[in-house]
């Protein structure tokens, strides 16, 4: 029988605002661990997320937060970790903006990229804990 892979976990942080957006963030693995997120969670304190690649495939990215009980935000991060869109407080059962250009989305309790004062624009830093 195959060992569990042990969860890839990253502190997540506004290097142009020097704020932390997140201090453990989960990183979705694979088709498996990007399709299902956040589902099953009852919700997210400020200091977690979900960190989740882009199809190599596709030149777009938008999420969705069917089945979900809360809101989150999502920042939606293009090349060299730059922010391109905020949706702040996607309530559940709810699709995103498409974005387009977008490699990776970093899932957040709702609040939290405002509170982190996080704009489009901003550079992201991404380190393994």
């Amino acid at each position: 029988m195959a060992t569990p892979i042990a969860p890839v976990v990253l502190c997540v942080r506004n290097q142009t605002r020097g704020t932390v957006l997140c201090s453990r963030a989960t990183l979705a693995r694979g088709l498996r661990g990007s399709t299902r997120g956040l589902l099953g969670h009852r919700q997210l304190s400020p200091d977690e997320g979900m960190l989740i690649e882009a199809a190599p495939f596709l030149p777009l990215m938008w999420m969705h937060t069917f089945l979900m009980t809360f809101p989150i935000d999502i920042v939606f991060l293009g090349r060299g970790n730059v922010v391109m869109k905020i949706q702040a407080s996607l309530k559940p059962w709810r699709l995103s903006a498409i974005v387009f250009g977008a490699r990776m989305a970093i899932e957040l309790s709702a609040g939290v990229a405002i509170g982190a004062k996080t704009a489009v624009g901003d550079f992201i830093s991404l380190k393994e804990i």
